[in-house]
């Protein structure tokens, strides 16, 4: 019996120890999820922030481009005699295109974008030569919930709105509550460089015995074609480093335009030319106009958000260089304030309705006034500076955000000082909500602002 071995019981985990365990394992998995997911999540975030703020960037870039450009006349902007202002400062005179035309509604046929007809608070059509309006130089809109000041830029909500969708909610409306701009100017590549009088070839300008002027086009490499200036384009300009003359031509299409049809009186050519040049008034005279469409996400679940919509000369087809190009996406509001010199040489902001009011007593006295105008809308001509507030979003919800990654600025909802420090997405005192936008809530949000000096302006 010495020589056996003692059997032994087999050992194993009790309940109790298996419980143990599968608690302990069950802690560390759920600890190794919350990584997980935190370090999910902040990747996301940064994602979303990183987009935001290259879009945001972009935006800005993109309208600050063709604000600087507004009321660019070729190559000159102001000039005539200096003048001593109430401040001590001398300013040049008011340099603006004479208009040949007698046509009135053909100026703004050939014009886009344009919520201005002549009468009624505007000067009533104009019944001899006379300066291009001010109001038709720029223009903005201010936009709340419910309207826009000072009239409605849409051709669904307002008697003198352009094609521009109405405000909403739905796919393809203009974002509610944003702002929208209008700037013109000519586009300095395009048009017919007019050759010296005494060299032997290039765009000839002539002066014929019956008082009218011939433009004989003979285009360079670089230049325009002939058949670009359409057959339904009843006006062309013809400006250089010291003016502009705007008036009615035939000949379209073909190798000669004459400046016979609907004139006043027939334009003259200057003796003192400077690098002058014939541009075709419906596709040169460009109308840049910037709105927030509303547009999917691409989420997949029915998502929407803003879309920076730059618009050329009405979209109104290649002939014109129309064209609406979607410029950037997560835009969700866009505001606008205007910068305006006025005659004493001081600078005060003021908003789209303020400088849509301004008249005859606000600005320096144009070079041929229309008869029975009081130059309403004037100190658009006179906006020197123009700020631009935007706000952009991550355009795809992400539901782990915190309040405080929820919250953010807008300057342009309160003047006071209220809004320096971020608020929620629906604090009270926003002028406009995502949710009256019909965005979502939780995304990153982030304001952009920027100053824009306008080259061109006119004192």
């Amino acid at each position: 019996m010495s020589g056996r071995r003692r059997a032994t019981r087999p050992h194993g985990l009790s309940l109790i120890e298996l419980m143990i365990a599968m608690a302990v394992g069950l802690l560390v998995s759920a600890s190794v999820i919350a990584v997980f997911m935190s370090s999910s999540n902040s990747r996301l975030a940064q994602a979303q922030l990183a987009r935001l703020q290259e879009e945001g960037r972009f935006a800005i870039t993109q309208i600050k481009s063709d604000l600087v450009m507004s009321g660019g006349q070729y190559c000159n902007n102001t000039g005539g005699n200096a003048h001593i202002g109430a401040a001590g400062a001398y300013r040049d005179g008011l340099l603006a295109p004479t208009v040949y035309a007698s046509d009135a509604e053909a100026l703004m046929s050939a014009l886009s974008d344009v919520t201005t007809p002549w009468g009624g608070r505007y000067p009533a059509a104009p019944i001899e030569p006379y300066s291009l309006p001010s109001f038709l130089a720029m223009r903005g809109y201010d936009c709340t919930v419910k309207s826009c000041t000072p009239v409605d830029p849409s051709n669904k909500q307002g008697a003198n709105g352009f094609s521009l969708p109405a405000m909403g909610t739905a796919l393809g409306k203009r974002v509610v509550g944003a702002s929208v701009i209008t700037v013109r100017y000519l586009n300095p590549s395009s048009g017919w460089r007019i050759a010296p009088d005494e060299s032997a070839g290039g765009n000839k300008l002539i002066s014929n015995v019956d008082g009218t002027l011939s433009i004989k086009l003979i285009p360079g490499p670089d230049e325009p074609k002939i058949t670009d200036f359409g057959s339904t384009d009843p006006l062309a300009m013809l400006a250089d480093c010291s003016g502009g003359q705007i008036f009615a031509v035939s000949g379209q299409e073909s190798a000669e335009l004459r400046s016979t049809g609907n004139n006043f009186v027939q334009p003259v050519a200057s003796q003192n030319r400077v690098a002058p040049k014939l541009f075709d008034l419906s596709r040169d005279f460009q109308t840049v106009t910037y709105y927030l469409k509303v547009v999917d996400n691409g989420d997949g679940m029915g998502h929407t958000t803003g879309a920076l919509i730059r618009r050329v000369n009405g979209s109104s087809g290649a002939a014109h260089g129309g064209s609406a190009e979607e410029m950037a996406r997560g835009v969700e509001r866009l505001d606008f304030k205007y910068g305006v010199q006025l005659v004493d040489g001081t600078l005060r902001y003021y908003t789209a309705e303020q400088v849509d009011n301004s008249a005859r007593a606000d600005c320096p006295s144009v070079p041929i006034p229309i008869q029975g105008s009081d130059d309403r809308g004037c100190l658009w001509r006179s906006v020197s500076l123009i700020e631009i507030d935007l706000l952009m979003d991550g355009q795809q919800p992400l539901y782990s955000l915190t309040p405080d990654e929820l919250a953010y600025t807008y300057l342009s909802d309160s003047s006071s000082n209220e809004m320096l420090e971020p608020q929620s997405p629906t604090a009270v005192n926003r002028k406009v909500t995502p949710i009256q936008q019909g965005f979502p809530l939780p995304m990153l949000r982030r304001e952009f602002t920027a100053v824009v000096a306008v080259r061109n302006f006119n004192p």
